[in-house]
């Protein structure tokens, strides 16, 4: 099985890459053939605007340029989608969420049905959901922005396209902490990735 893992920050020696490379070890560890492509946005460049291009392929079902078309066939090729990410302003980063906007675009990730209804096109897709926050625990309860984060990813996101978001994880580190457990529970994602069929959040309605 193939996972492709998702990495959205700039600096490559960061635990959001850390822990991105961790669940790729953990899938390595894992019994049978599964294997790992890392996606590393800012080191490839991939350009997060929303320009006239990517406007003409929404309103006028033009082709997409070449960038995401190569993205959305390397989603294509994976069995699972893991998106790695710190959180900031209690969202995903800018570079992920221009990746999304440009990539899950109309005529592939959803389009419109003969009746006018939206016609969710990606319901084959498993997705990953790894957040790396720096406020306690207390703080994103105190306030909701967890719950908010699934509204508006998991479900508003994903679910708009018929996903199916299998795992939605949020990880802190505390003020002092060195990752570590972080990364271990990294690893553990990788290794149970593939290992059964997870409870699945119906998102699709």
């Amino acid at each position: 099985m193939h996972a492709l893992i998702v990495v959205a920050h700039p600096n490559p020696g960061s635990l959001t890459h850390a822990v991105g490379h961790a669940i790729s070890a953990g899938l390595a560890e894992a019994p049978g053939a599964h294997r790992g492509e890392f996606a590393d946005l800012a080191a490839e460049g991939f350009d997060p605007r929303f320009t006239q291009d990517d406007i003409a392929v929404h309103l006028e079902g033009a082709t997409p340029t070449a960038d995401v078309l190569a993205e959305q066939a390397r989603i294509a090729r994976a069995d699972a989608l893991v998106l790695v990410y710190p959180v900031y302003w209690w969202s995903m980063p800018a570079l992920l969420k221009g990746w999304i906007d440009r990539v899950f675009v109309n005529g592939w990730a959803y389009g419109t049905g003969a009746d006018g209804k939206v016609e969710k096109r990606l319901r084959h897709m498993r997705v990953h959901l790894v957040a790396l926050g720096g406020a306690d625990q207390r703080t994103y309860a105190r306030h909701g922005y967890f719950g908010a984060m699934k509204t508006q990813i998991d479900h508003g996101i994903f679910g708009y396209c018929g996903a199916r978001v299998v795992r939605s994880e949020l990880l802190l580190v505390e003020h002092g902490e060195d990752g570590a457990p972080q990364l271990e529970q990294a690893r553990d994602l990788g290794r149970s990735l593939f290992a059964r069929e997870d409870p699945v959040r119906d998102l699709a309605g």
